[in-house]
This record gives structure tokens, sequence and C-alpha cells, in this order.
């Protein structure tokens, strides 16, 4: 028996070139596909009638345990926010929350069709104990700032020694990672900036940092360093080899080129920037024609509401088309391939969904309508693993999960 391999009868699957086929397929482990002859000895035979099989999303930029600040302080703008909403509550995390916080939004993302999470949140090790439980991969960027922080209340040199061991002693191939999450240039002085540099380049992990987010961020970057954000962290050293850039609402052509030489990835954000009124977007034609990676992401709870990358796919392709005044920008497929780019996972959608039809000639609408109109996941599957069936995440104990953070939240947030 082929284990992990499934073969799926009379469905669709939409390929890695968004191409939409139909017949009888396998997926494997490996994250491969193939087109089935009937006769292979597999784990598992699944009808596919009224399953449409895809690859899964990637989220690029989350703080995953921030479902606990989940619609807090709404409505207030970013710095006031934080200030009163998230910072006084987060002053008293503890691992216990953390957990909680992370395993709801693993649920939610198995639940949406997302198999992978680029973090920046405190306890990593913790949260990289509940993504491992969950099924999920992950790449866990423990958080550094030059002021102390719950996990690491001696400041940032103690965050970049107990990161440093994390990376080191961590399984290089297991499904879960560990990086370093430099917060950014205005929580971070250049030498701390400097030594997570250090380590990343001499253990090979991902370095992540917020970026040129708001135009405050850049005017201060710029006031203090006679640089912008990019320019700075370039000039100092500071970039390795694909750097997770979040944000990136704020960016000249020239930060843009620099990203590329680095081939950095920069993260668009688009429903968290809206919502607290950033003001910039990023360009994401600009970013396409200088050559930058672009990726997807929700950011955390608090400033999204929603761990959903159908939502972010179709925030995304909706304020660059309104933004730059051209409604061919990100159309159905090319912003299927960017919400997806890099899975080895695959997901099915239920084709039962009112949601998802009609589905048009040759099934023509099938990816607009999974874009913008959303569908059920049905099935997620993870380096051959079973994670979610027929509708139920089976890794994972949903309602008690909710219930532990209901309680949670009751318990130490009360009141705000």
């Amino acid at each position: 028996m082929d284990r992990g391999t499934r073969r799926f009868t009379n469905t669709r699957l939409i390929d890695d070139l968004g191409r939409l086929q139909s017949g009888d397929f396998l997926i494997k482990a490996d994250g491969s596909f193939s087109v089935s002859k009937g006769d292979e000895d597999v784990e598992e035979t699944i009808e596919g009638s009224n399953r449409l099989i895809t690859r899964s999303f990637q989220n690029w930029h989350t703080h995953m345990a921030m479902v606990l600040n989940k619609s807090m302080g709404e409505g207030l703008p970013l710095m006031e926010w934080l200030e009163t909403s998230i910072f006084p509550v987060e002053a008293g995390l503890t691992p216990d929350l953390v957990e909680i916080g992370t395993k709801a939004a693993a649920l939610e993302m198995i639940s949406t069709g997302t198999t992978f999470a680029c973090d920046m949140y405190y306890y990593p090790e913790v949260v990289g104990n509940a993504i491992k439980e969950s099924g999920l991969r992950g790449k866990i960027c423990g958080p550094i700032t030059d002021f102390p922080t719950p996990s690491y209340p001696k400041g940032p040199n103690q965050a970049l020694k107990e990161i440093e061991n994390i990376v080191s002693s961590s399984d290089s191939n297991s499904m879960v990672e560990f990086g370093i999450g430099t917060h950014s240039v205005y929580s971070c002085s250049e030498e701390t900036l400097l030594k997570a540099s250090e380590i990343s380049n001499k253990t090979g992990c991902t370095l992540s940092i917020h970026t040129s987010e708001t135009r405050k961020e850049v005017s201060d970057c710029y006031s203090e360093h006679g640089l912008y954000p990019i320019e700075y962290l370039d000039s100092i050293g500071y970039f390795t080899e694909g750097t997770v850039c979040a944000h990136c609402g704020w960016v000249t052509k020239k930060e843009m080129r620099i990203l590329s030489s680095h081939g950095a990835h920069a993260v668009h954000c688009p429903t968290s920037n809206q919502k607290l009124a950033c003001g910039g977007t990023m360009s994401y034609p600009s970013m396409k024609e200088n050559g930058v990676d672009v990726r997807l992401g929700t950011d955390g709870a608090a400033s999204n509401n929603s761990l959903d990358m159908r939502a972010e796919a179709k925030a995304a392709s909706l304020v660059q088309r309104h933004d730059h005044w051209d409604a061919r920008i990100l159309g159905p497929l090319e912003t299927w391939l960017l919400a997806t780019k890099g899975s080895r996972d695959w997901v099915t959608w239920d084709l039962k969904d009112v949601r998802m039809r009609p589905i048009g000639k040759n099934g023509r609408r099938l990816l607009p309508n999974l874009i913008y109109s959303g569908a059920n996941v049905l099935d997620v599957f993870v380096g051959g693993t079973s994670i979610r069936r027929d509708g139920e995440t089976i890794t994972l104990n949903e309602e008690e999960v909710a219930d532990s953070l209901d309680d949670a939240v009751g318990e130490y947030y009360s009141g705000i």
C-alpha cells in the first residue's frame, strides 16, 4: 500500500498552474499528483463528484495567539489601539493562554483551507508545539524587541540567546521550523537587528520583521537615519536570504529593488492595513515589476478579526484594482497563484455549497467563485496526513478549544 496516497474518483482538480482538470487523480504524500489508472494500491479511495481539489492557502504573516484579542478595541487608530487595548493585556500573557489562542487560530486556518503560517508571537516553543499538534506547517519566529516581553522579561539579550537555542536544537526536517522575529526598526536597535541577522546567517533560520507599515514609521526612520526603513536595514547589513518583510505599505521603488536583491518576501496584509487605517497599500504592480516575491498574510486576528485566507485573497485583489484604477490587476488566476504560492498540500472544497454555483461551462466559474464567494472546506491533507475529513477537523477538538478560549478570555481579559 502506498501510504498517504489517496485516489479521488470522478472529481475536479486545479493544478499548480491554475488549470482545471477533470477525472480520477492520485494525491500523494510528497505533495505531487497524477492521473489515476485505477489499479494503484492506495491508502484510501474517495468519491469526488462533489469535491474540488486545490492546493492549500499559505498565510505568510500571523500572530496566531492574538485570537485572544479578537474584536478588542474596535474603531481605534493604530497607536491608541495598541497602547490602550493590546499592550495592557499582553503584559499578562502566559504560556497557557498562548497555547489556547494558537490552537484556536489553527482550527480556523484548517477550516478555511490554510496549511502554513509564518508566525511572530511570544512563547514560540508553545506556539510551535500547538501547531505540531494541529498538523499544520509553520515558520515560528520568536519576537525580539529592545524592551522586555512576556516571554523574555530580561530584554533582547535573553531573547536572542533563547531563540538561538530553540533554532539550533530544532529538527530542520520538521514541518514546523523556528526563526527570529525582529519586531521593527522602531522597537529594535541597530545592535539587536544585527545580532538577529548574525544568528539567521549562522543557523540558516528565517528572519522576519514588520516594515514600512505606517507613514509615521517611515517618517521617523528617515528623520533619525536619513534613510527609509528598508534602505536603513540594507545599509546596516541586516537582510539574509529570504527575509520575511510584513506589510511594506510605504515603500519606494529603490527599496523594492533592495528587497528583490535579497530574495526577500514582501507580505501584503490588506485587511489589517485597511482596518487600522494605515493609509498606504503595498503596490503589487510595482513590486512585481521590480522582481519582488510577494506573499499574502492576514496579520493577527486582533487587527483582522479573521485568519481566513479566502477573504484575504479577495481583499488583495480588490484593493489593488481600486488603488491603481485597473480592473485587470490580480484577476482570479493570479490571485489564486499568489495565495497558494509554495503550497505542498491539498484541500477539497464542497461543490454542494451554493457559493460555488453556478459552476459554468467546463467549470470556468469555479476559481472566481472560490476566491470572491468562498466555500466550505471538506478535507485537508498535509504531507499525506489527513487533518480534516468531511468537514470536521480531526487533529484538534473544535468544541473543547472554543470553550477553552471563552474561559480564558472570561478569566484573564474580563472587562476589556
